[in-house]
């Protein structure tokens, strides 16, 4: 198959964002465009080129005070009716289009543009942000080459429609168990409905209010949330076991530890365990380049309200932003879509900051 990135297409984010869609990426399929994306960097003389699986870095090596990251992964959700991509007045329509192909392109074209920045920049291209964190391509970077992970700085080029949204959340989620006794729904009085004693449970989420806090100028929501309830075992039986998944989001002020033993104290009394747990990650604005990308995109930050791969980040103790031209309230939709206006905006964004 021929390089769709080509020179021509290089120079315009737009048409690339368009040429980025049009390669079929899934996860754990992203093996076409990664081959695509290395043979246009290793094509920058300015750029020293190494690959990991399916993640490509190139970084230049100017000598700079400072080093910045930029970073997007290559990877999709399933396609949904949405491929290949169209154009329909100021909009791209297309799997991956806000999510985050849009973002990708902006640091690509950057890559292959920019061959003297004010900063040494490190490009990180990586697979499988869609799915399990052990494929995660920054997962294993970090694992195995964590010196391409060095920086003082870092963007992310998630979609945030234009806007600086600082940090993120974490998140953890737990089984809430309740216990009981089978019986025959005929003589339901002999057994201890295990189903009936998880509204309890259900009570306290519904009773919860939400913390808010502010960081740096950023404020962060909390919500702890039941996601899935299941049991049972026969429409004639009463249920012995009813497990509840609950899902805490929480404010990056919060580690993990801290994070738990709230959760423990709503829902003290009940047998719980830990399933999945990630780290939030400090707004990260104190950083000089940080305060200098603000300047350039003009506009006050936000928080982030999910969790996204700055927090791998700021488990190195570098300082990271989510940035891209995507709107968010898009990502995996069918209709999936990005504003043409909004990639031209954020490439002159990131030159504007980017540029001697």
């Amino acid at each position: 198959m021929a390089n769709p990135l080509t020179p021509d297409v290089l120079v315009d984010p737009v048409e690339l964002t368009r040429a980025l869609v049009d390669v079929e990426s899934v996860s754990r399929n992203e093996q076409t465009l990664a081959d695509h994306v290395e043979q246009v960097l290793r094509d920058a003389s300015h750029l020293s080129v190494d690959r990991l699986g399916n993640t490509v870095m190139a970084r230049t090596d100017l000598g700079r005070d400072q080093r910045v990251v930029l970073a997007g992964h290559l990877d999709t959700v399933p396609i949904n009716d949405n491929f290949p991509s169209t154009v329909v007045d100021d909009l791209i329509y297309g799997c991956g289009t806000a999510d985050m192909k849009s973002g990708v392109a902006l640091a690509l074209h950057l890559a292959a543009t920019l061959p003297d920045p004010r900063y040494d920049l490190t490009f990180l291209f990586y697979e499988a942000e869609e799915i399990e964190s052990k494929y995660n391509g920054l997962t294993l970077v970090a694992e195995q080459h964590p010196e391409w992970l060095v920086a003082d700085f870092a963007v992310l080029l998630e979609p945030t429609y234009g806007v600086v949204e600082a940090g993120c959340q974490g998140t953890l989620r737990v089984l809430v168990r309740t216990k009981g006794r089978r019986a025959h729904t005929a003589r339901a009085w002999r057994g201890v409905n295990a189903i009936h004693a998880a509204g309890e449970v259900l009570r306290r989420l519904a009773d919860y209010r939400s913390r808010t806090v502010t960081i740096d100028g950023c404020t962060y929501r909390e919500g702890l949330s039941a996601v899935r309830i299941n049991g049972g075992v026969a429409g004639n039986v009463v249920p012995d076991e009813c497990v509840v998944e609950v899902n805490f989001r929480f404010a990056p002020d919060r580690n993990e530890t801290q994070a738990l033993e709230h959760v423990r104290e709503v829902l003290e009394g009940f047998d719980m365990e830990l399933t999945d747990s990630a780290p939030g990650a400090m707004p990260g604005l104190s950083a000089a380049p940080a305060r200098e990308f603000l300047a350039a995109v003009g506009a006050e930050p936000a928080a982030k309200l999910g969790w996204t791969d700055v927090a791998r980040f700021a488990a190195q103790g570098i300082p990271a932003l989510n940035y891209g031209p995507g709107d968010p309230l898009l990502a995996h939709a069918p209709d999936e879509h990005v504003e043409i206006g909004k990639i031209r905006d954020g490439a002159a964004t990131l030159h504007r900051w980017l540029a001697l």
